[in-house]
């Protein structure tokens, strides 16, 4: 299984990190890939837990080094990228990596790692529902909300270059849907 890797994007509020995290409860052999961000910690977020907290001179300066896999500037300013070294890790420990990342960040790294990645795209059942999730969450301005409402309709015109699509309209039934996924998928030689 080494040298494989799994993919989950969605728009914010879709519910891939509810996913991701069921995944990793079931599988010891999956690990977490914790991306990189210039942004500041929301919330509880700590470093190299949820993401490796970087100033913006320090991103810069791995993305002139070369030490992504993938990167890109979201949300005017704030960067988000995979650490070569994070892949590294992973893989000498004999693991699977498993991602969370937005849809474009997915995109690429289908792109570079190919057939030893399963890419699944999650939704939600509607726009309307997803604005509903972001208010629930309580870790984002009115505005803030309406930007990444506005950019998930964007992000839906990705959903064609992902393996499969996984609709979270029903919690219990995503969470089945994706641990059949990923077993497929880890049982393949």
């Amino acid at each position: 299984m080494a040298g494989k890797a799994l993919i989950f994007s969605a728009p914010s509020g879709s519910g891939k990190s509810t996913v991701v995290g069921h995944i990793l409860k079931l599988h010891p052999e999956i690990e977490f890939s914790v991306s990189a961000t210039s942004r500041q910690p929301r919330g509880a977020e700590r470093d190299g837990v949820e993401y490796h907290f970087l100033t913006p001179e320090k991103f810069r300066s791995l993305v002139e080094q070369e030490q992504f896999v993938e990167w890109e500037e979201v949300y005017g300013g704030s960067c988000y990228g995979t650490l070569k070294s994070e892949v590294e890790r992973i893989w000498a420990k004999g693991h699977v990596i498993i991602f969370d990342v937005d849809v474009k960040g997915g995109v690429n790294l289908k792109k570079y790692f190919g057939e030893r990645a399963l890419s699944v795209f999650i939704k939600a059942p509607s726009i309307e529902e997803l604005r509903r999730r972001l208010v629930n969450r309580n870790t984002d301005s009115p505005e803030a909300i309406e930007r990444r409402v506005a950019k998930a309709a964007e992000e839906m015109l990705y959903e064609d270059k992902f393996d499969v699509t996984l609709v979270n309209d029903d919690l219990a039934t995503a969470l089945a849907t994706a641990e059949k996924l990923v077993g497929d998928f880890l049982a393949k030689p």
